[in-house]
Order: C-alpha cells, then sequence, then structure tokens
C-alpha cells in the first residue's frame, strides 16, 4: 500500500524490473496489483529460464500473452515441490478443522454494492467503500441504512438484505468470503474487510451461519488430501515469489503482505 508521502509525491508505477504493470497502482486494486507483479515476475522467472522466449510481449492492462501462461505453468510444474499427505497427516488435519469438510453449509447476509462500471474511477470507489466499511463496523446498527443510501444492488432497498446462501448461490470469489471453512475466519458481523468479485466491491455483513452437517473422515479423505497438497502448494509458491522477488525489484506493492498473490 502507498504511503502518505509516496501519495502526495503523486502516482507510482507498478513495475517489475523494467517492465511497467500500471502507471499508477493507486488505481488498481491492491489485489489486481498482487496479481499483476506477481505473475510478471513468474513471467521473467520462465524467459530467464529459457520456457518463454525472450521477445515475448510485456502484459497489456493485467493480460499476457497465451505462450506466457502455457510458460508460467510449465515453469511452475518445474519449480514447485508438492509432496503426497499420508493418511496420518490427513487425519489430524481433518480432526482439526471439521466444519472445513462439512456440506449444505449456509450463511445469512446482507452486503452494500460499490458497483465498478466503464470509465468508474476505482481509486475514488475504493475509498468510498473503505469510509462506508469503517462506518457500519464502528456502528453495525447503521448497516442497513447504509445499503439504502448508497449500495448499487437493488438489495440495497430492503437494507441490504440477501437472505440465506449456499455457495451456489454466490460467484465463487464471492462465496469464498462469505463460506468461510476455516473456523478462525468464520465470524459472524461486519467482515473486516472489502469484498471484491465481478460485481465491484462489497461491505457485508454476516447475520447468521448454518455449519452444515460435519462428514466422515472415510467420505472426505480426497477432500482432505487434495486440501492438505494446495497448502504445501502455496507455501512453495509463497517461498519461490520471495526469491523472485529478490531477483527483480518490485515497486508499488509489498508482495510480503499477501499470503497468497496468486489465489485472489
Amino acid at each position: 500500500m502507498l504511503t502518505s508521502t509516496q501519495q502526495a509525491l503523486g502516482p507510482q508505477e507498478l513495475r517489475v524490473g523494467e517492465i511497467v504493470l500500471a502507471d499508477d497502482a493507486a488505481a488498481l486494486t491492491e489485489t489486481e496489483c498482487r496479481q499483476r507483479a506477481s505473475l510478471e515476475l513468474l513471467r521473467q522467472a520462465a524467459m530467464e529460464a529459457g520456457i518463454l522466449a525472450a521477445d515475448d510481449p510485456a502484459p497489456v492492462d493485467g493480460v499476457m500473452s497465451e505462450a506466457a501462461a502455457e510458460a508460467i505453468d510449465a515453469w511452475l510444474a518445474q519449480n514447485l515441490t508438492v509432496p503426497e499427505p499420508d493418511e496420518a497427516s490427513c487425519r489430524r488435519h481433518h480432526a482439526a478443522h471439521p466444519a472445513q469438510f462439512s456440506v449444505g453449509e449456509r450463511v445469512q447476509a446482507r452486503h452494500i454494492l460499490f458497483a465498478v462500471t466503464q470509465g468508474m474511477d476505482v481509486k475514488t470507489l475504493r475509498l468510498r467503500a473503505e469510509q462506508a466499511l469503517l462506518d457500519v463496523r464502528s456502528e453495525p446498527s447503521s448497516f442497513a441504512e447504509a445499503a439504502r443510501k448508497l449500495s448499487n444492488c437493488p438489495t440495497g432497498e430492503q437494507g441490504g438484505d440477501l437472505g440465506w446462501l449456499s455457495a451456489a448461490d454466490c460467484a465463487p470469489e464471492f462465496a469464498r468470503e462469505l463460506l468461510a471453512k476455516d473456523e478462525g475466519s468464520a465470524n459472524v458481523g461486519v467482515l473486516p474487510r472489502l469484498v471484491h468479485s465481478r460485481f465491484g466491491l462489497h461491505v457485508v455483513e454476516v447475520l447468521a451461519r448454518d455449519p452444515g452437517q460435519k462428514q466422515p473422515f472415510e467420505a472426505v479423505q480426497e477432500a482432505v488430501a487434495q486440501s492438505l497438497r494446495q497448502q504445501s502448494w502455496v507455501t512453495a509458491l509463497r517461498q519461490s515469489m520471495q526469491l523472485l522477488a529478490g531477483r527483480w525489484e518490485v515497486a508499488g506493492i509489498d508482495l510480503d503482505a499477501s499470503e497468497s498473490a496468486l489465489l485472489q
């Protein structure tokens, strides 16, 4: 995130090495900045490894060439080692996180949507959304009125009420935030950060949770193993990104502030 001193000096480029990914990093969301910078680090690593042609064109507005995307996949396959979890590890993980493997989970929620439309000043929109988030977190009883005044969703007329939602009722990126499988983040109340979706920025309040039905280990063994593989992959990716960020200078975003830059 840019400091107040950097903002006073004017726009800061989002850049990896000599490649400028955006003239003004503040015009993008932090997630967009991290994704663009992370993918560019991987693209440059693929070129250095000889997997991608040295004359591959730089991304334009975050869109890279098809050859670059394929080369990144190949580089990751060659450089990320993911161990296969054994049954004992799987059983321990299942016992420690039973809610992660339940079925039928639902949440009752309401939201305030700040829609991103063509020509929209995303920086200004994000500032408005962040201010609304601060306001309703400090005074939750004001949520319904704020939704009626600010939301770009028709649900605003009903105070932002979304009713009961399952994963099938939401866009995947929205469901990931609402239907938190990790007991530590499966909270009730106003979510502590904005939720980004294809529709825009959401201030969300979870009113109630139905955890669904917990499943025996034998019924979800492969899902447990896949979860552990994913954790190992994320850890390996994070370590690789740290090494690559030391190889090519990154300006305009702090990649260390993201737990999983490519999984947002």
